[in-house]
């Protein structure tokens, strides 16, 4: 087995392994590292086909920003009222069952039914060096400013959920005047 094999190997292995841990954990923290796992391991896999722009955007776009925005946001609105493991309904089991395992089998007739091709590939052409220049020159300021912009969404959002019992430890209330303290 060459090292090219392996990667793939672990690769796919740490994805299907992450998705399968973030429908079987009851704790929402856990799932989100189990998705960190299975993000990164598709990760491993585009660098692997050799899109290697489309890696690293993984990497930084879902790994670097959208799982920590999502776990920045589950960590701080900490609601101990929804419950997680109560939440799927057995009702739904044969329904998802059933268009589970059609599109399994259309799938496997998919991959049955393609024409592989069974002599060596020509390498890939390298991208467009631009695109990576572009990306962190020209266009770096937006990027920077959406990811504040989505800081800020997120803190606004996580002031919003708290209840207003949880506000009620604050020194001032709606009014601006002092409350009491404790």
């Amino acid at each position: 087995m060459t090292f090219f094999e392996l990667a793939f190997w672990v690769s796919a292995l740490v994805a299907i392994g992450g998705g399968a841990m973030v429908l079987l954990t009851p704790s929402i923290v856990h799932m989100a590292f189990w998705l960190l796992g299975s993000l990164a391991g598709f990760a491993g896999l585009y660098l692997h086909l050799g899109a290697d722009f489309i890696g690293f955007t993984q990497i930084l776009v879902y790994i670097g920003g959208i799982l920590i925005l999502f776990l920045f946001g589950v960590m701080l609105t900490n609601r101990s009222d929804v419950p997680v493991r109560g939440a799927v309904s057995w009702r739904f089991l044969v329904p998802g069952s059933i268009a589970g395992v059609a599109s399994l089998g259309f799938l496997v007739w998919l991959v049955a039914a393609t024409p592989w091709a069974t002599h060596a590939l020509s390498p890939p052409e390298p991208p467009t060096p631009g695109i990576g220049f572009d990306l962190m020159s020209r266009y770096i300021l937006p990027f920077e400013a959406v990811s504040v912009l989505l800081l800020v969404a997120m803190i606004g959002a996580t002031y919003v959920a708290r209840s207003r019992e949880e506000r009620s430890d604050e020194p001032f209330d709606d009014k601006g005047e002092k409350g009491e303290s404790l």
